[in-house]
């Protein structure tokens, strides 16, 4: 039994790097967005960020060194990976729900982390965890590990009861919503009472995660534990197979359209790829789009709707006729 445990761990583990890769590769091979052009973007310089300015208002911009200011991105950065700033200051109501849960989930995957760190070393240097050490260890790992289940649990039931009674909410809610959330609900649940309700001489979380390691057979976990161990593996190969994935569409959100302040020099890749763009034959619905795949964009983006009709210009080898590259229609 300990044998499947163990490569079923192992194996959810690895789909969900593998997964997570294609999903992060695939929304990096996605066509350019349209910017939001909001300005200061966090990785501006401080001078020109205090007044919202740009590099672009600097005179010959285009002939100066590109500068990149990493201390402003990350100071605008983690208050919203960590504490969803931006839900907080525009819907204090989801944040109240939102934010125990995930930020729940980074202590549950944090002491996962530490507790995983923890047992490589004391395999490796069994003396280093002795004693006192060891002992602050386990509190560390256990107290962060209990206090985030809590967390994404209380969470999760307060988001499924929004999304239940809440008109607005209800709306937009499918049924694998509901069914995401009892996963968390019910796996954590599982984790949390099959650890602490435990029968005297079952093996603790180091003992656990030593075996993991080193593939150690011989232990013996309580149902409820090893449910929750199954049901943990599950969910972790599960998430980025779904819209639950979207802490990886986060950051091209955020790099890619919101602060994107990339300049289109001629001859550059960015120029290429939108002068690519601009033949491509779009087929939308709405009719005040005009977009039923007989025009290109370019042709769409210079009619006017009162005269239908659109000048013909060239952009890097592309005009308006359909010719995609130089002498190639």
């Amino acid at each position: 039994m300990m044998s499947l445990l163990y490569v079923l761990i192992y194996a959810s583990t690895l789909i969900f790097l593998i997964a997570s890769a294609v999903r992060a590769v695939h929304y990096a091979r996605l066509p350019l967005h349209l910017r939001w052009e909001l300005y200061p973007v966090p990785h501006e310089d401080p001078e020109r960020a205090k007044h919202g300015g740009s590099y672009f208002e600097s005179t010959d911009w285009w002939k100066k060194p590109a500068t990149f200011n990493w201390v402003g991105e990350l100071r605008s950065m983690l208050p919203e990976m960590l504490f969803q700033k931006g839900l907080w200051e525009f819907n204090r109501r989801m944040w109240l729900s939102s934010f125990p849960f995930h930020f729940g989930l980074y202590m549950v995957i944090g002491s996962t982390t530490f507790l995983t760190a923890t047992a490589l070393l004391a395999l490796l240097l069994p003396q280093s965890v002795d004693g006192g050490i060891g002992l602050i260890l386990h509190y560390v790992y256990a107290a962060g590990w209990l206090a985030g289940a809590v967390l994404s649990v209380g969470g999760a039931l307060a988001l499924l009861v929004r999304r239940l009674t809440d008109e607005d909410l209800r709306t937009y809610t499918v049924p694998a919503d509901v069914l995401n959330l009892l996963f968390f609900i019910v796996t954590l649940g599982c984790l949390t009472l099959g650890y602490l309700l435990r029968p005297k001489g079952s093996p603790g979380a180091l003992s656990l995660a030593q075996g993991l390691l080193s593939f150690d057979t011989s232990l013996r976990v309580p149902l409820v534990l090893a449910l929750g161990l199954v049901l943990g593996a599950v969910l972790t190969a599960y998430v980025p197979m779904t819209h639950m994935s979207h802490f990886i569409a986060k950051y091209f959100t955020y790099h890619a359209v919101r602060w994107d302040d990339r300049p289109s020099i001629p001859g550059s890749v960015l120029e290429r790829r939108v002068a690519e763009y601009l033949t491509y034959r779009p087929r939308w619905a709405a009719p005040h789009i005009g977009a039923d795949g007989s025009r290109t964009w370019a042709e769409i983006a210079l009619t006017n709707p009162a005269r239908q009709a659109a000048p013909t210009f060239r952009l890097a080898g592309v005009d308006t006729k359909g010719i995609t590259t130089e002498g190639k229609k």
